[in-house]
This record gives structure tokens, C-alpha cells and sequence, in this order.
């Protein structure tokens, strides 16, 4: 169904391929799972399936791609429309109308669909994805994970027969994303689709995969083979595959329940022994306070009477389904939103009521799209003007993309960066002012888990030296690595608010991999697991 014949691809004004020596076979009705660290080409190899690499993105292209026995250096996107759906990183670029049923219908307008068809694929979109009930609502007014959703939905109805989504669970919560990898188990079992997915949170994908295609570096030729072939050797890999490494399983599990029957002898290597868990200094200054906070966007209560406290040093992360909240939270701590009711301050001012070059040394805000921090054009450009506007010291944001993005030129475009390390380059312009509060929505969007811990190392450090964090995040495995405490939210209310294993451990939806495997005892990382025994006698 997809096939690629010694495929290299250069961008434009680049010496270096960002694919080289491709050479790959899809079936139909697979699952191919594309995994590699940021940066490597995989949104480059799943573009050049669509048609929009090269035909949008320019550069130069050798070697021979051909979908469903089209090849793409002679049809365009349009031309493939029929047979290949694709969702992107960025569901917001994907969008063309204003309503969610709208939306779904539009590709199949765009076709020429009979009308009778179409009201019943929307209707079957509807139902699949758990979006009956937003169905009249304006994309603009959803959560980042509902337009995710809505975006896949757009694809979904027009039944094509590839599909090529590049990170489509980043921002779901756990349940939205078991709904939509159930979605894709379905099409590619009951009808034969051929699904090609690059995806960072492995932990939640590589057990579908039938076959993995590894991207070990930029240009690098890939790897390819059965999953559990690739995760004993892929750089990145899950929490269940580096457990099934450091305990020497074979076969290598790549399932919660793989795992948990060959984790017996752990368990009891692990019995008299409990993880670390040192907890914040509950006497730290109190940062961020809001009592009976309420806030409304529109009609909607999108917070209703929420109590949150934060104190310098705690890292607190915010959890809970897509629309519970969340971000909402965040931005009216930073003075994006007017409560309607109770009261909030952050860093002794109250964020609505101050002028935002004074907030910017109280509070900083790393978004879900990190593009909209970024203007310049060029990596050197925006740490130049991060320090002017934070009054820092020359050369402090480029020190900060050093940790966070080693060997990161000056002279590349912002836009031309993954998504990932776009929301790298965010984080280091806030951090330039060095806020005592920071907050970060789904920080580890597009990041590798090498990216993932070299962030967790700057976080730590940074609470260390006093600063106060709070993480909205549907990644359970790093509000198990880094969070002090766990605040639930659901429909705009705070249902859970405790210490971190407390809470996690508690709740199925929101227990690390870990966890899962060893309950009923308390571990909730890998890191954990091995420092104990690293400490044995």
C-alpha cells in the first residue's frame, strides 16, 4: 500500500539529507509505527506520503514514493486526497471551517460525497470519537485535545484508505487516547486501512504497532522491523520496555500485561524496599493562591470555585480530561482571563489587575503552541530579543536552548523546527526573565524522552532554587518523575488534590506504567526501581 524505493530528501539551503536510503514497505491493513528522536525526519518521511513533501514543502527529492500505486512526485496532495488522509501536529492548521460537524463534512464536500453518505459518516465520526456533544460547538472555543480529536474526525470521514497522523495522541488526556488508538485498531482490523503514525509517548502506541521504523538520527538510513525487535534497541523507548531492559526479561514485553506476568521475581526483589520520596518544603512562600475561583468563556463555567495553592519550590501538576479546565486555570493565573468570582493572586499580585511587563517578572507561561511566543526568524533572534525584553543578561536564553536543545544552530528558522523543539525554544524565552512562578500546558508535547529528561532536570533544578511550577499535563509518567502533588480537575471543579503517589496510585487513568506493572507496591518510575537496586545489599 505505501512503498519506498531508496527515498532521500534535502530541504531547501540545507547541506545535510533529512532522509537517506529509505527504503520501506507498508502492507494494507497495517499499523506502522514511526519512532526516532526530535528532530530526526519523521514528519518529513510521513509528509513525503501526502504528497506535501515535496510538493508543498519544496526541496529536493530522489528515489520513488508511491501510495495505493500512485506515485507522488507526479500527484499532488489533491490528488491523493482520496486515498490518503493525513492529521499533522498542529490540528489548528488543519481546520477550514467554524463548527465541529462542519468540519467533518467538509473533506467529503470537497469530494463530492452524496449528501445522504455524508450526514451518516458524520454521524459514525461523531459517535467513534466521543464528539456528539460538541458537535454545534465552534472549533475556536475547544480544548487543544478536542480539536485533536476533531481533526482526526475530518480525515476519518472521507474513508481513505491510508492514513498518516504524526503525534495524533499528544494532547488527549488517557481516555480520549485509548478511544482513539481503539478508533485505529478498528480500521485497521474490520476495513483495512493502512495507518502510518509517528508517535513520542510510546508507552501508549508500540503494543498496536505490526511493524516499527526506527529514525536513530537526522539523515541516518532507518531501522526497520517487529516492535519488539526495535524497542531492545531504539534510543527512545517506553517506561515498560526500559523496566523489561533493566530486569532482563525476554521476550521483551511491550504490554502492562506482558509485563506485570513476568514481573514476579521483581516484585519480591522490591519487597522490603520503598521508593524515594523526599516531598517538597511545605515552608516555602506562598506564590499562588486562588480561593473560590470561578471563571466563565461564554456561557460555559469553565471553572467553578477552585481552591489552589503553590507554594516556592513545589511542582504541582494539573491532570484530568481534555476540556476539564485546565488551561483555563493557567491563563487566568497569568491575567489572560477575569474571574467571576473569588479570588486569585500570583507572586503577591493579581494577575487581571497587573500590566504585563510587571507580571512577566512574576508569573511566565510556556502555551500548548509554543508559536505563538515565536516571531523572529531565526533561533539567535529570539533569544536576542528574550533577553531585552526580560532585562537579562546577553547570551541567558541561549544558554537555556544549549540545555534544552543541544547543538541548536542560531541562524535556523523558528518555523522549520519540530514541534517539540519549538516548544523548547517557548521554554527558554520564558525562562530568560526567570519568573518565580512558571507554568508550562502540556510541556512535553513532541518531545523524546531524552528531550523529556533533560527538561525534568532543568524543572528540578529550577525548583530547587525556589521557583514555584505548575504543569497542565495529560503525560502520567511525567507528573509521576516530577510533580510533588497531583490536582485532578473535571468539568471545571477540583476532584483530587494530594501528594503524587497518593493520587496516581489511586486512579487507574492516571497510573505510570510502573506503577501498573508493580502494584500493589508504591513505585511509580523506572528510575526509582533502579536506584533501589542499585542500593541493595
Amino acid at each position: 500500500m505505501i512503498r519506498f524505493e531508496q527515498v532521500s530528501f534535502r530541504y531547501a539551503d540545507t547541506a545535510a539529507p533529512a532522509l537517506q536510503g529509505v527504503d520501506i514497505e507498508v502492507p494494507e491493513g497495517e499499523l506502522c509505527l514511526v519512532v526516532g528522536p526530535s528532530g530526526v525526519g519523521k514528519s518529513t518521511l510521513l509528509g513525503a506520503v501526502s504528497g506535501l513533501v515535496p510538493h508543498f514543502t519544496g526541496g529536493h527529492l530522489t528515489g520513488r514514493v508511491t501510495v495505493a500505486g500512485r506515485d507522488t512526485r507526479t500527484h499532488r496532495p489533491r490528488e491523493l486526497a482520496d486515498v490518503v488522509g493525513t492529521v499533522g501536529q498542529d490540528p489548528l492548521s488543519h481546520f477550514v471551517t467554524d463548527t465541529v460537524e462542519d468540519e467533518l463534512a467538509y473533506g467529503m464536500e470537497s469530494l463530492g460525497v452524496a449528501p445522504e453518505t455524508m450526514r451518516r459518516r458524520v454521524e459514525e465520526t461523531l459517535d467513534l470519537l466521543g464528539l456528539a456533544e460538541l458537535r454545534d460547538r465552534p472549533i475556536a472555543t475547544l480544548s487543544g485535545g478536542q480539536q485533536q480529536r476533531v481533526a482526526i474526525g475530518s480525515v476519518l470521514t472521507v474513508h481513505p484508505k491510508v492514513l498518516v497522523l504524526d503525534e495524533p495522541t499528544s494532547a488527549l488526556d488517557p481516555g480520549a487516547a485509548e478511544e482513539v488508538l481503539a478508533v485505529l485498531q478498528r480500521l485497521v482490523h474490520d476495513l483495512g486501512t493502512t495507518v502510518l503514525l509517528a508517535e513520542h509517548r510510546l508507552e501508549r502506541v508500540v503494543q498496536y504497532a505490526d511493524q516499527v521504523v526506527l529514525l536513530p538520527s537526522p539523515g541516518a538510513p532507518p531501522v526497520i522491523g517487529a516492535p519488539a525487535d526495535i524497542m531492545a534497541v531504539s534510543p527512545v523507548h517506553p517506561p515498560v520496555v526500559a523496566l523489561g531492559r533493566l530486569a532482563g526479561w525476554s521476550p521483551l514485553p511491550l504490554s502492562i500485561r506482558d509485563a506485570r506476568r513476568a514481573a514476579g521475581p521483581l516484585r519480591e526483589r522490591l519487597a522490603d524496599r520503598a521508593p524515594e520520596a523526599p516531598g517538597p518544603d511545605a515552608s516555602g512562600e506562598l506564590l499562588v493562591r486562588a480561593e473560590r475561583l470561578t471563571v466563565r468563556r461564554g456561557r460555559t463555567e469553565a471553572l467553578r470555585e477552585v481552591d489552589l495553592s503553590v507554594r516556592a519550590g513545589e511542582t504541582v501538576a494539573l491532570m484530568g480530561r481534555n476540556g476539564a479546565g485546565k488551561s483555563t486555570l493557567l491563563s487566568t493565573l497569568v491575567g489572560l482571563h477575569t474571574p467571576a468570582g473569588g479570588t486569585v493572586t500570583v507572586g503577591g499580585a493579581v494577575p487581571h489587575r497587573t500590566r504585563p511587563a510587571d507580571l512577566l517578572r512574576r508569573v511566565g507561561l510556556v502555551p500548548q503552541e509554543p508559536r505563538d511566543l515565536l516571531y523572529a526568524d531565526t533561533v539567535a533572534a529570539e533569544c536576542t530579543a528574550a533577553d531585552r525584553d526580560a532585562a537579562a543578561e546577553p547570551g541567558t536564553c541561549r544558554a537555556l536552548v544549549e540545555d534544552l536543545l543541544p547543538g541548536m544552530p542560531d541562524d535556523v528558522h523558528p518555523r522549520d523546527l519540530s514541534e517539540g523543539q519549538r516548544l523548547s525554544l517557548a521554554l527558554a524565552i520564558v525562562l530568560a526573565a526567570s519568573p518565580p512562578v512558571l507554568l508550562l500546558d502540556e510541556p512535553t508535547r513532541g518531545l523524546d524522552y531524552a528531550a523529556k529528561s533533560r527538561l525534568v532536570g532543568l524543572l528540578r533544578s529550577l525548583a530547587a532554587a525556589g521557583h514555584a511550577i505548575v504543569l497542565a499535563t495529560h503525560d502520567v509518567e511525567l507528573a509521576a518523575d516530577l510533580a510533588d502533588r497531583v490536582v485532578i480537575l473535571a468539568d471545571g471543579d477540583v476532584v483530587a488534590d494530594g501528594p503524587t503517589p497518593d493520587v496516581v496510585l489511586s486512579s487507574p487513568a492516571f497510573a505510570p506504567q510502573t506503577a501498573k506493572i508493580l502494584a500493589p507496591s508504591p513505585w511509580l518510575t523506572v528510575t526509582q526501581v533502579t536506584r533501589a537496586l542499585e542500593a541493595a545489599p
